[in-house]
This record gives structure tokens, C-alpha cells and sequence, in this order.
């Protein structure tokens, strides 16, 4: 069984973290005590808001169990196994709050505590809180004949100190950039054995993309290529931060950048990785076309595509009717023949193309009756074309006109 737990403050962000369906397949409130609210984020509040009359920063603690697969916890278990840790820790009757997640097949409890004691108004003591997890989690392993978890400060028995786990916020940065804590711990082991100084050591990480940076709780930090943050001594195998401190002492820790500004500069310089990368990518599609038979360059092929539209335009664009005027000698009627359109290229699937009949249009004038009145109007128009004068007017005197039989005068039309 694993057990891991520490102090902390902040609620509201606690209590989005345990009440998370996203990234859990089940989230079920078990228990709350000695809180009014009995809802998750109220009773968090609550137990929060009691350590407003305290000096206490950190007024809950939240603590992780789970046992190591395939062993699971039955309910009187899982109660034996919160008392048995509240105890130890010195929280017995304190308000709690339990929340089990469940996790690709895997199941683990969180319990929050309130850390105040109401009697005496002030926070229970946190020390040694780790070995205390130990100890527990060994006596509960045998208590449920679960498998033995190697710890790193309770039961040795002379075997070497088991790797350091990693913490959450840890693992929510290995999964933000994708660089694990082993690939830099490799990386930089070898940085710093290469080295015979603290120069050498900020020159040779430099070589490798890291930047050398005093932290805010530590002496050193290094920030990777993607601006995560590494403890230096856990990032050399077999350091110890005493032995670090008189090997980096010869530094001004002064002349090293901040967290910030260090990451300023590996973004800035991750920008331009990428600007790289992008210039070499396009130009090697370049050089892949330039080397290919169908290469054509831009201008060209908008060459050819502007070739390609205009024909279509003309293609679809109507065809004028060109009438053509024609005598046939046979019947001798004057007909007029009109010259279809030409037809563009029709697609395969469209079948063959099937000219259409010629249209005769017959002359409408043939077969006009004439009248009288049409005839004298056609001789009056004709007699005005010669000379200007009409049948009616006199041939001596132009300005008269003539009389008409019977007397008067004619009327001029």
C-alpha cells in the first residue's frame, strides 16, 4: 500500500481536483464529518474557514491511499485503514471529508483533515508526516495480507533507498512538455561529470539546451528546452545537496537568471527552433518538386489556370444566329435558312451529339392581298420620290391642287 499526504491550503482548488469526473471513471463522496455542509466543495470551505482564527497557513491535509493491484479495500477495511492513518498522524475527531476515485480498474482514497484543534485553537503538527505514512501502510500491509511496498524512511533493513517518487505537480509537467525527470537526470549526470567546475557545468548544460538559474526555495535550478523546471540536486545521480552547494560555491549566483527570466529566454529560443524547422520542411517540399518532372512554378500554373477559364468561358458563352436569305429554284419561294449554332465538345457520358434540324422560315409577304387603298397609298409614295409631286396637286401650278370631279377640291390625305 501506498500512502502519501501533506498540508495545504486552497479549498476551492481542492476540492475541483477530488470532485474531477474527467479524469476519473468514478468519483464518489463517502463520508463528511464535523461540517455543517454535506456537500464536497462546502465542507472544504467550512474546514478552511475555521483556521481564520489561527495563525495556521495550511489548515487541512489531505492524504492518498491506495493499495497496490489487484488488492482492493472492502468498506470495513477501507474505515479500519482512515482511522488507523488519522491516529498516527495526531487528527483523531478532527473533521474529515473522504473521497474515493476509481481509475482504469484501480481504486485510491483522499482524505482531507482539518489540521485545527476547536479546544485549543491550533494546528496539529506536521512532522515527520512521511515516515508516519510508512508505518502505517507496513502495519496495514500485514494487517490485510496485502504485497510488501519498499519505503524509503521506515523498515530497510539494509537495502538501498528506493528512487524518489514523483510529486503531482511533477507529473503534470512531464505531461505538459513530454521531458521526463529520467531523460534530464541522464542528461545532466553526464553534463556534470564531463565538468571540472561551475563554469564548465553552466557552459556544458548550456551545450545541451538547459539554463542555469537560481531558484526561489533552492540554490539551483535548471529549466529544459520547453521552460520545466528541475531541482539540480535530484537531477545528478548520487548528489547529495551539501556536496552540490561546495562544488557550486565558486559561482556568483548573483550573475544567473531567474525562474522567469530563464524561461523567457527557452521560450524565445523554442520560438525560433520552430521557425527553423518550418524553413527546412518547406524547403525540402521545395527541392522535392524542383527535383520531380511535374514541377511547375507558380507562375505558370496560374498562367495555364487563367488560359483554362477563359476557354471555358468562351465554350458555354451562345453562338449568334447567322441568317442566310436563299432561293429555292424549285417552288420558287424565297426562304430563309438560319445557320445553327456550332455545338461545343460534350463529355463521353453524355452520348453522342445529335445536330438539330434546320428551321425554314417562309416569307410573310407573299401571299398579302393588295387593296385599293394600298395601291394608291404605294403610288402616292412613289410619285412623291419623283420630284416631290403627289397625283393630286396640278402639274402647272404645283402649289394647287386640282379640282375634283363633280366640284371642290380634294382633300389632302
Amino acid at each position: 500500500m501506498i500512502i502519501k499526504g501533506k498540508s495545504r491550503a486552497g479549498a476551492q482548488q481542492l476540492a475541483r481536483h477530488l470532485g474531477n469526473a474527467e479524469k476519473n471513471e468514478r468519483v464518489s463522496l463517502l463520508e463528511t464529518r464535523g461540517t455543517v455542509a454535506q456537500d464536497l466543495r462546502g465542507a472544504l470551505v467550512e474546514m478552511a474557514a475555521i483556521a481564520a482564527g489561527t495563525r495556521c497557513e495550511k489548515s487541512l491535509y489531505h492524504a492518498a491511499m491506495s493499495p497496490e493491484p489487484p488488492h482492493r479495500l472492502t468498506p470495513e477495511q477501507r474505515s479500519e485503514a482512515i482511522d488507523a492513518l488519522e491516529a498516527k498522524l495526531g487528527l483523531t475527531g478532527h473533521a474529515r471529508v473522504v473521497v474515493m476515485h476509481e481509475k482504469l480498474g484501480r481504486e485510491h482514497i483522499h482524505v482531507v483533515w482539518s489540521r485545527i484543534d476547536l479546544e485549543k485553537m491550533r494546528s496539529v503538527s506536521d512532522s515527520h508526516n512521511y515516515r508516519k505514512h510508512e508505518e502505517v501502510a507496513r502495519a496495514l500491509e500485514r494487517r490485510f495480507g496485502h504485497d510488501r511496498v519498499q519505503g524509503a524512511h521506515h523498515e530497510r533493513d539494509g537495502v538501498a533507498r528506493p528512487e524518489r517518487t514523483p510529486s503531482r505537480a511533477e507529473l503534470q509537467q512531464q505531461e505538459r512538455t513530454g521531458i521526463t525527470g529520467k531523460m534530464v537526470k541522464v542528461e545532466v549526470t553526464a553534463a556534470f561529470r564531463a565538468s571540472d567546475g561551475p563554469e564548465a557545468f553552466r557552459a556544458a548544460l548550456a551545450e545541451r539546451g538547459y539554463i542555469l538559474a537560481k531558484g526561489d526555495r533552492r540554490d539551483h535550478v535548471i529549466i529544459d528546452p520547453f521552460g520545466g523546471v528541475h531541482s539540480l540536486a535530484r537531477r545528478i545521480e548520487g548528489m547529495k545537496a551539501g556536496a552540490l552547494r561546495e562544488f557550486m560555491a565558486p559561482l556568483d549566483r548573483d550573475s544567473l537568471p531567474s525562474i522567469e527570466e530563464a524561461r523567457k529566454v527557452a521560450r524565445d529560443r523554442e520560438r525560433v527552433a520552430r521557425a527553423r524547422l518550418a524553413a527546412r520542411q518547406n524547403s525540402s517540399i521545395e527541392k522535392a518538386y524542383a527535383r520531380g518532372e511535374d514541377y511547375v512554378s507558380q507562375t505558370t500554373a496560374a498562367l495555364k489556370d487563367h488560359s483554362r477559364r477563359q476557354k471555358g468561358r468562351r465554350d458555354e458563352s451562345p453562338k449568334r444566329m447567322t441568317p442566310t436569305n436563299k432561293t429555292n429554284p424549285a417552288n420558287g419561294e424565297h426562304e430563309r435558312m438560319v445557320k445553327p449554332p456550332e455545338q461545343p465538345a460534350t463529355a463521353p457520358e453524355m452520348g453522342k451529339y445529335t445536330a438539330p434540324v434546320k428551321s425554314r422560315e417562309p416569307n410573310r409577304y407573299r401571299n398579302i392581298e393588295m387593296t385599293d387603298a394600298r395601291r394608291e397609298r404605294i403610288d402616292r409614295l412613289l410619285g412623291s420620290r419623283d420630284g416631290g409631286r403627289s397625283r393630286d396637286s396640278d402639274e402647272r401650278n404645283p402649289d394647287t391642287q386640282r379640282e375634283a370631279p363633280g366640284g371642290g377640291r380634294t382633300r389632302s390625305r
